[in-house]
């Protein structure tokens, strides 16, 4: 049994250097979700403070509609067929499979931390706008000074989690022929014709990541924790 698991490693990674192919596509695979989630944090703060500022002050009426929409129709439709229409419709003049992906990835991912952060806002004292206010701080400044930095703290593991699921999701870029990881166990099993090795071996780079981000998140939130310092008066 042993000597047939050995054999089939060989096969699948020492020869013809196929663990080339988990290499390569386990740094596409990062590279995607990690340059994905922060386009999707830039989309989701400017939405949430939009919608939420529609909320609370019924500031933005027409931004806020749209912003309504776009959450519509990002979180109605599958993300695959989102991929699908940004890389052959939308994006089909760009080469680079990565930057469709990135692209695709991060306006899907916008949509949910939009929702995730707007939580937050609305989980912070209204009195806390009001202070900044009356210190003399501008909409805006009051927002991104005293805010957002609460609110963030608030949702800190929803965003957290929410990239562990965009790393996950990604997945799916080979329907776009781009080799990730995923998509490098295929190839192997292709060219193998062994299923359980690769796939088994993809599942479990795909747990190591989890766990490990997963546990950088949790310094993150502990750090956050300990430090503790009351954010208005860390920027008056």
């Amino acid at each position: 049994m042993w000597q047939t698991f050995l054999d089939d490693c060989r096969l699948c990674f020492i020869k013809n250097n196929r663990w080339q192919y988990l290499f390569d596509g386990l740094g596409v695979t990062l590279q995607v979700a990690i340059q994905a989630i922060l386009i999707g944090i830039v989309i989701g703060f400017f939405v949430a403070v939009i919608r939420s500022s529609h909320d609370k002050y019924g500031r933005f009426p027409v931004l806020n509609a749209l912003a309504k929409i776009y959450l519509t129709v990002i979180r109605g439709t599958p993300m695959v067929v989102q991929l699908l229409i940004t890389y052959y419709i939308i994006l089909k003049s760009i080469d680079s499979k990565v930057i469709v992906a990135v692209l695709a990835f991060g306006i899907n991912s916008g949509a949910y931390q939009a929702e995730i952060i707007r939580a937050g806002i609305c989980s912070i004292d209204p009195g806390q706008m009001e202070a900044g206010r009356a210190l003399g701080m501008g909409y805006w400044k009051t927002m991104f000074r005293i805010i957002l930095p609460q609110a963030v703290r608030n949702v800190l593991p929803a965003l957290g989690n929410e990239f562990i699921v965009l790393m996950k999701d990604t997945s799916i870029v080979g329907y776009i022929a781009l080799i990730d990881l995923a998509k490098g166990g295929d190839i192997i099993r292709s060219q193998t014709y062994s299923v359980y090795v690769p796939y088994l071996t993809v599942a479990a780079i795909y747990l190591i990541l989890v766990m490990f981000f997963t546990w950088l998140l949790g310094k993150l939130e502990r750090y956050l924790r300990n430090t503790g310092a009351d954010v208005v008066q860390n920027n008056s």
